[in-house]
């Protein structure tokens, strides 16, 4: 053993005497050839026992490791970079466990060691390899025995008593005698204590003293934490800072906390959150006082930084079931000071009959018939008045195209939506539509002018990519005949999702939709085409056509006048940034007003995958129905985007 034979010659390797939790090192490229230039090194890591786990501890540690790729320019700075290494390499171990451990660096066969440093040897023999050879360095290490824990005591150091369990819950100390004496799982103890007191509305819990004692002959470690838990504290005075074109008041209205609510961490958290809806904001920093005020409160500080007010996009989005499509969009997130948002967006698709596939003969038989698009003019102005009421108005003009009907229409809606908090908010106005339907049961021209009321709950905490909590989404528009409705109906909607995370990392979450729809006043071939429900697409059941799944006549989907959809997936993180997702779909509409079954619910099955980024994951799905029936395309179904699903 090479460890073995640098101790018999005399080197003495000595016990770690360096304790540093801390330490953040990347990997790196391959050794260089040798060059007159430079002195690359060949790096090997001996270990006794081979225990992968010790060997990847010290790759991460190691300088030697992560700039093995830049190689240095002569000796000197080779032993220098083996010398750094060997506090740091003995700092991992302690980390790990191993706090008898022995290391040895040998540059060119010259032992390095914390008690035994012999640069003048290794810089002479390293030398030598300039452009000839890369200098052989060895890390070697005998990690003796991991040391375990004996006793954990936790302390209130306003008594130095321990902690009563209902104070501090035993559960809480993630540490206990007998496991491994790593320095980051006492760590991540101390954050866990911390963070129960801060949650009891205590801001300034903080563990006042440590007490790590190893006993190097029994292999184990006592640790002692002393722990001050802070007085209680409410939320005091908060001020905005940073403000320079927004209106502060615009920022205090998504602020759903009063001074002398109860201070917590959580708190501060959806604070931060709710301010991000602002759109003309693009980061919220909440920083907490150093001491609390006159009451018992603590002032907080939120510092808010502005995006670039204008900003234009375009992007393809294409599905082998849906078809092409393509959009823009520009708009100002702060329009007059008060983060107003005036959006234009322009959208232009292409459906085959066949569904949405182009193949060569549609390239010959290519009709204007087949092309689809919408232009949507919305303004936001949220707080107005300062308050939690926010206005909104959209004005929408379409041109719609698929398998079963073509529409025309003009749109427009106006109303208030009043935020109660971050999570709930409800909105009513007034629509009002003009357009002209044609399907296979005929042409309908119409007028709706409704009364729109919808109530949303999202607890999620992330749009894009969800891992835990709940969305609800329900909406009832009565379009009455007196407001002078060429149609009366009511139209109700629900669509409910939910997340659940089977892990801590959200590594692997369970996410479940289910969508509900019901039209009443009228018979089926009354209701215009546009207005009925269909189900089938990327936003529906995946593997079917667009707005396909419905009752039939002649072969030819006429929309149904209520709906059922609902979806099912497995979200799998296999690296931190490549993901797979099962899923099943299934749904359709029906000719009554509620889902009688009559017709057959259709379920399809795929599988997707995920490439997770900083502004989200960019999915793809494959698709296809788990019983295909006559009529349906015989082939899979192939969805691009961003962001899950839903």
């Amino acid at each position: 053993m090479i460890l073995a034979g640098l101790l018999s010659s005399g080197v003495s390797i000595a016990p770690a005497v360096a304790f540093d939790f801390f330490g953040l090192f990347g990997k790196g490229d391959e050794a260089p050839p040798p060059s007159a230039d430079a002195l690359p090194y060949a790096l090997e890591f001996t270990v006794v026992g081979n225990d992968k786990n010790i060997i990847q501890i010290l790759k991460d540690a190691s300088t030697l490791e992560s700039l093995k790729g830049d190689a240095p320019p002569d000796a000197e700075s080779l032993v220098r970079r083996a010398e750094a290494d060997l506090p740091r390499l003995t700092d991992a171990l302690w980390g790990a466990g191993y706090y008898n451990a022995r290391v040895v660096v040998a540059v060119a066969g010259i032992p390095l060691s914390l008690q035994t440093f012999r640069p003048d040897a290794a810089m002479r023999t390293a030398g030598s390899y300039r452009s000839r050879a890369q200098v052989p360095v060895q890390v070697m290490v005998d990690p003796g025995s991991q040391f375990t824990l004996r006793n954990v005591d936790v302390l209130d150091a306003r008594t130095g008593r321990p902690f009563s369990p209902e104070e501090l819950p035993p559960r809480l100390i993630r540490v206990k005698p007998g496991e491994p004496a790593r320095a980051a799982d006492v760590l991540a103890a101390q954050a866990q204590i911390v963070d129960h007191f801060r949650a009891q509305s205590r801001p300034f819990a903080k563990v006042t003293r440590q007490d790590p004692v190893v006993i190097h002959p029994q292999h184990v470690m006592d640790v002692g934490l002393t722990v001050d838990p802070g007085p209680r504290a409410g939320i005091g005075e908060i001020t905005v800072r940073g403000a320079e074109n927004v209106d502060p008041a615009v920022v205090r209205s998504f602020i759903y906390t009063d001074p002398g609510d109860p201070y917590s961490p959580a708190t501060l958290t959806s604070m931060r959150k709710s301010i991000l809806n602002v759109e003309a904001l693009s980061s919220v920093r909440i920083r907490e006082g150093e001491t609390l005020d006159a009451y018992g409160n603590l002032p907080l500080f939120v510092d808010i930084t502005e995006r670039p007010p204008r900003v234009i996009g375009a992007s393809v989005q294409y599905s082998t079931t849906d078809g092409p499509a393509l959009r823009a969009y520009w708009a100002h997130r702060n329009l007059f000071g008060g983060a107003e948002r005036l959006r234009f967006e322009g959208n232009i698709f292409y459906l085959t009959e066949n569904g949405g596939r182009l193949n060569d003969d549609d390239a010959e038989d290519f009709s204007w018939d087949d092309l689809g698009g919408r232009f949507r003019a919305s303004f936001l102005k949220p707080a107005l008045w300062g308050s939690r009421n926010d206005f909104l108005a959209e004005a929408l003009v379409e041109r719609d195209r698929t398998e079963g009907y073509t529409s025309r229409l003009f749109n427009g809606t106006a109303g208030i939506r009043h935020r109660f908090s971050n999570t709930f908010s409800i909105q009513g106005g007034i629509e009002y539509e003009k357009g002209q339907a044609s399907d296979i049961l005929g042409q309908i021209d119409y007028t709706l002018v409704g009364l729109p009321l919808s109530v949303t709950y999202d607890s999620t905490d992330d749009t894009l990519n969800p891992t835990r909590g709940m969305k609800l989404l329900a909406s009832v528009t009565p379009y009455p005949d007196f407001l002078g409705s060429t149609v009366p109906i009511t139209v109700a909607k629900g669509t409910a999702s939910t997340y659940w995370p089977l892990d801590e990392e959200a590594r692997y979450v369970l996410a479940g939709r289910l969508g509900l729809g019901s039209i009443v006043g009228a018979e089926l071939d009354e209701i215009p085409a546009n207005r009925r429900f269909f189900a089938g697409g990327g936003g529906s059941v995946r593997g079917f056509g667009y707005r396909t799944l419905s009752p039939t006549f002649l072969g030819e989907p006429i929309g149904g006048r209520s709906l059922l959809e609902a979806s099912v997936e497995a979200r799998i993180k296999i690296t931190d940034t490549i993901g797979i997702v099962p899923f099943v779909d299934a749904g359709t509409a029906f000719e009554s007003s509620y889902p009688d079954f009559d017709e057959s619910i259709r379920v399809s099955a795929g599988l997707g995958l995920r490439y997770y980024t900083a502004i989200g994951p960019i999915r793809l799905d494959v698709a296809m129905p788990v019983r295909r029936e006559q009529g349906d395309d015989r082939g899979i179904a192939v969805y691009v985007g961003i962001g899950q699903a839903f």
